[in-house]
Formats: C-alpha cells, structure tokens, sequence
C-alpha cells in the first residue's frame, strides 16, 4: 500500500496518527500542496478531487477520504481499535466523529479558507473554485467557541471523548484543535476539562505523527 500525504496539511495527520496507534507503517508519498502538487496530471488520474490523503491498495484501488481510509484501515489491522470495542461504542464513536467533523472540522476550514488571501477563489478544497464568502468565515469562529463551551460540559464526566476509551474521535478532536490555532482559536483558558483532556492526549506518542 502507498500512503499519499502532506505533512503540514490537518487531514492526512489524522491519517499518520490513526496509523502510529495501530502501530502500522505505510510506504508514504508526500504531495506538496503549497506547490499545487495536487492539480498534477499524475495525481489527478488516480484521484480526480485532487486531496490527500489517499490510500493506494496494492492493486491499484485508491481510497479518499480520511474515515474511507481509517475504517479500511481499522478492518485489515484490527488490534488496537479505533473504531469501538463493542456496537454501542462502535455508535457512539461514529456520531462523536462525525459531530467533530461538522462543528469543528468545517468550522476551521471555513473561517481560514474565507480569510486567507492565498485561497483567494480557493475556498473549497477540491478540482473546482469556490469566492471566498467572509460571512462563512465569521459563523465558523462562533461554531468554533461554540465547539469549545461544548466540549468542556462532555469531558466533565467523560475521560475521552467517548468513555474512558480512546477513539478516532480523540485524534479528530485533538488535529481540529492544533488546526484552530491557523484562525488564532487556541483552548480558552477557563475550559480546564478541555485542557485536561489535551494535556493528557499530547502524551500519547502518537500525537507526534
């Protein structure tokens, strides 16, 4: 398998950390975005939306799209899971993931695309181009605070984000946060469980990745 990469983009960390608990070691392929690397013929003929990550199989089958790849990933390495040890873990990781992704994820990409004068008609990831809206960028800072205030009343009885389990939804939660610090959102110094709960995760060797 070929893991195509950037290693300065939040996506494709959630990726390399997912990997580095399972402790699985991929053949990595960085596509340099800051040089457009991923407009290239070569990289669009095996993925068309031209965005990393991506997950070539030995066959050639290309997977997209970081659960895509994690869930895959979680079915082939089993050990450590990611995803929940049992269906009702399996639930509520997967609504907590995708909770994250919505009010969190989006929210940053929203307020930092629509504000950053290098995505100028590049608001959107993707092949297509997308104005710039400043509205989008200042409801994605309030969802953001919002994200905040909301996770700090859920780890006040929870360990992790789901239990005292570690999930896919504490390595989307912790990249969404790091990547909060791009639009100058870092954790309020009032949210002491939050704080907690990133001291705590930062720990973990993984982080790093």
């Amino acid at each position: 398998m070929k893991f195509y990469d950037c290693a300065t983009a939040p996506s494709p960390r959630r990726v390399r950390i997912f990997l580095a608990e399972k402790g699985v070691t991929l053949e990595t392929i960085q596509v340099d975005l800051s040089k457009g690397e991923q407009f290239s013929e070569a990289f669009k003929k095996i993925n068309p939306s031209a965005q990393v990550p991506l997950l070539q199989l030995d066959d050639g089958t290309c997977i997209t799209e970081v659960s895509a790849i994690c869930r895959y990933l979680e079915e082939i390495y089993p050990q450590t899971p990611l995803y929940g040890r049992t269906p009702v873990e399996r639930a509520q990781v997967e609504s907590f993931n995708t909770q994250l992704e919505t009010n969190g994820l989006f929210a940053v990409a929203d307020a930092f695309r629509n504000t950053t004068p290098g995505f100028a008609n590049r608001a959107m990831p993707g092949p297509h181009d997308y104005a710039q809206i400043p509205a989008l960028a200042e409801r994605g800072l309030l969802k953001l605070d919002n994200l905040f205030a909301d996770l700090e009343a859920h780890l006040a009885t929870n360990q992790y984000m789901v239990g005292d389990y570690f999930s896919v939804a504490d390595i989307s939660a912790l990249t969404i946060l790091d990547f909060a610090r791009w639009v100058k959102k870092g954790i309020p110094d009032h949210c002491t469980n939050l704080l907690r709960w990133s001291e705590q995760v930062k720990q973990r060797p993984s982080a790093a990745a």
